[in-house]
Order: structure tokens, then sequence, then C-alpha cells
């Protein structure tokens, strides 16, 4: 079985900054991408970003220049670090990550965490 934890959420004004965290752990033998989601209130869940194990990310354009994704493969962590926050960025952050077991890829999910951007 394989847990994905997140944390770092919470309340920030507009401009501010946080950063969330994604550990796995659990039976894992490769992590091959992993990301972000966020979710607002009556919206569909919309990726935000995304990297691969060698590192290459990408991003949704209206988080570009003011998000990073970053993970380190020795702790099975990923980051996202998010500036310049905006109230239209009020969301539930989830983060997944899509697993190699032998033949197969499974995707896990975290359990989500709120990030509320409000003055």
């Amino acid at each position: 079985q394989v847990q994905l934890v997140e944390s770092g959420g919470g309340l920030v004004q507009p401009g501010g900054s946080l950063r969330l965290s994604c550990a796995a752990s659990g039976s894992i033998f490769t992590i091959n991408v992993m990301g972000w989601y966020q979710q607002a209130p009556g919206k569909q869940r919309e990726l935000v970003a995304t990297i691969t194990n060698g590192g290459r990310t990408n991003y949704v354009d209206s988080v570009k220049g003011r998000f990073t994704i970053s993970r380190d493969n020795t702790k099975n962590t990923m980051y996202l670090q998010m500036n310049s926050l905006k109230p239209e960025d009020t969301a539930v952050y989830y983060c997944f990550a899509q697993i190699r077991k032998g033949a197969y890829d499974y995707t896990y999910w975290g359990q989500g965490t709120q990030v509320t951007v409000s003055s």
C-alpha cells in the first residue's frame, strides 16, 4: 500500500507565499510522474503542475512564473512553492504520484490540503 501525505496549506494574504509538501510512503518501487491538482469550490479538479522523476516540469499557464514544483527523490517527497498568491488560487490542492510496480503504473492521491488566499 502507498500513502501520500500533504502538508503546508493555510490562509495567506494576496501576494503572499506558501509551500506545499507531499510525502510518499509504503510499498514504493519507482515513482514516475508526480504533480498537483487544484479544486476550487463548485469547479472541477484542474491540473496545476507536474514533474517527472528526471525533473522535467510542466505548469498550467495561470501559475507560470509564480509556482515552482520540485521533488527530492531520496525522500520520495514533492513540493509546490507558491508565490505571489492570488484570491483565485484558493482551492483544495491534491497531490498525486504515478508509481511503477512491475509492468503496471498505479496512481495514488493525497487527502488534499486547503489553500485560502484572502485579505
